[in-house]
């Protein structure tokens, strides 16, 4: 707690004035400390505004490292429409003849007849069984997967129940009672021959055959059922036949084929497969205006000019200036915050190298250079900005769609392609900038300027003690003047009236 305080009252002087001005001179170690302190939250901040324009474009980047990115065909289907026809990163222009002689199916069994409740009436699915027992669900012909059935359970209970059960199991069934025929429907989830299953019923202790359990999930009393076979599916295109298809969608040659129909007497599809640039142009155009605008942004931060005599302004300067002073004096005072950061010089330097050296990767004789394909760099002090030949560009995706994909997106020890290495730059950047700054969507931040303003913090804090401690220390010198001045006064009044009151 402060001690009282007396100001001039025998002096005269303006002691909170004088303290005041004596204080602005022991606060300008810390008022220099503050002005330090806001000047590194200031140039956090754009970096971490940097770090976010190089991850935005870090995920830009990324699609130009998928070959999926690249796929630079369409498909257009004439004849029967059996089939649909998807052309991959890897397909390769020309017709092809596609035949569909099977679809894939499901293993399937169906109630025979609609199912009466025990107690007479067309059952529905929130009716109780109103038998007990167990079902034995026959996979393969190896293991059989148990159900355990009691009387009060219902038809849906029962369905989801046997569906449960074999969610582990090939087949793995889907089951359902529906209540507008009164029939359960079961099904694998899976398509082909090897889904098929079968069910037969027994009593709870698994000892004797129910035929009552039969009744109430077949309809009849046959004490075991069989599916309707699952089948596998098949193509022939142009003359090769593809069998044992177990789902009716498969690739063959970079060709995603959907099987829709079987072709009958002879009829097919005719696929027609042609180069389609427009997508991967697009992609690639996109990338680079992001990408020269990024840098464009940040070549003019680096080498904006620093303004030393501008500091950041304390509260009491702002006090004394008006809003357009202020506005005008933290323009210069923010001027060149990014002034020559090396890690940012570095990844414009490392990013134009990205984009520019050859890919040791791509194989002898193909494209293994950006300005193969119409894409090159301006002059250095562009910063490295891209610019494309479209015309060019659109060509070489039209004749060498799957070299200008590998000059993109290969990795190998010969060397990476441009997508590769443009990414894996980008991250780098990210990295280093995040280990400098900090995120603000990190819950924990030990970056080197976090730790630099947490020490400036801790001094500051410092130093207000050790003012504080210096003020109380000048108004208790003063207010000591202040009473012995008084007492003086005091005495003095007091000879005065007592040695020369009588004259």
């Amino acid at each position: 707690m402060s001690a009282m305080r007396i100001g001039g009252l025998a002096s005269g002087m303006d002691t909170d004035s004088i303290v005041k001005q004596m204080m602005q001179i022991q606060k300008m170690p810390m008022d220099k400390l503050v002005q330090q302190k806001t000047w590194t939250e200031w140039q956090q901040a754009a970096v971490r505004e940097q770090n976010l324009t190089f991850s935005n474009l870090r995920t830009s980047a990324s699609n130009l490292r998928l070959q999926s990115s690249f796929n630079a065909y369409g498909a257009e289907a004439t004849g029967s429409g059996s089939a649909k026809v998807t052309p991959g990163a890897t397909a390769m222009n020309g017709k092809y003849n596609v035949q569909v002689t099977a679809l894939a199916a499901p293993a399937k069994y169906t109630s025979a007849s609609a199912i009466q409740k025990v107690t007479d009436g067309a059952a529905k699915s929130t009716d109780a069984i109103g038998v007990a027992g167990k079902i034995l669900v026959d996979v393969g012909g190896e293991t059989d997967v148990e159900v355990d059935i009691t009387a009060d359970m219902t038809y849906k209970a029962v369905a989801d129940l046997l569906q449960s059960k074999t969610a582990g199991s090939v087949p793995a069934l889907r089951a359902n009672f529906d209540n507008t025929t009164s029939r359960f429907f079961i099904s694998s989830k899976e398509l082909g021959q090897a889904q098929n299953f079968s069910l037969s019923f027994k009593t709870a202790d698994g000892t004797a055959d129910n035929p009552d359990l039969s009744k109430q999930i077949t309809g009849t009393t046959n004490l075991s059922v069989a599916t309707t076979n699952g089948a596998n599916g098949s193509i022939i295109i142009d003359g090769v036949e593809v069998n044992g298809l177990t789902s009716n969608k498969t690739t063959v040659n970079g060709l995603t084929i959907e099987m829709l129909k079987v072709d009958t007497d002879g009829s097919s599809s005719a696929i027609t497969v042609k180069s389609d640039p427009e997508k991967p142009v697009q992609m690639i155009k996109d990338f680079v205006e992001s990408y020269n605008k990024a840098i464009e942004d940040l070549q003019k931060q680096l080498v904006e000019k620093r303004y030393s005599d501008f500091q950041p302004l304390s509260d009491e300067q702002k006090e004394e200036m008006s809003d357009k002073e202020i506005e005008l004096w933290e323009e210069k005072a923010r001027s060149g915050l990014l002034r020559n950061d090396p890690i940012m010089k570095s990844a414009l330097q490392d990013l134009r190298r990205a984009f520019m050296d050859s890919v040791g990767g791509a194989g002898t004789g193909n494209l293994n250079m950006l300005s193969q394909i119409g894409i090159n760099t301006g002059n250095y002090q562009e910063g490295g900005k891209l610019f494309i030949d479209e015309d060019k560009l659109k060509a070489a995706l039209t004749e060498k769609p799957d070299e200008v994909m590998n000059l993109f997106t290969v990795r190998s020890e010969a060397g990476d392609g441009i997508g590769a290495r443009v990414y894996d730059t980008l991250n780098e950047v990210v990295k280093k900038l995040s280990a400098q700054a900090g995120s603000p969507a990190s819950a924990v931040d030990n970056s080197t300027m976090s730790q630099k303003l947490r020490r400036m913090e801790t001094e500051i804090t410092r130093w207000q003690d050790r003012l504080t401690s210096i003020e109380d220390r000048y108004w208790s010198q003063f207010t000591a003047m202040e009473k012995a001045l008084s007492k003086m006064n005091s005495q003095s009044a007091w000879m005065q009236q007592n040695m020369f009151g009588g004259m």
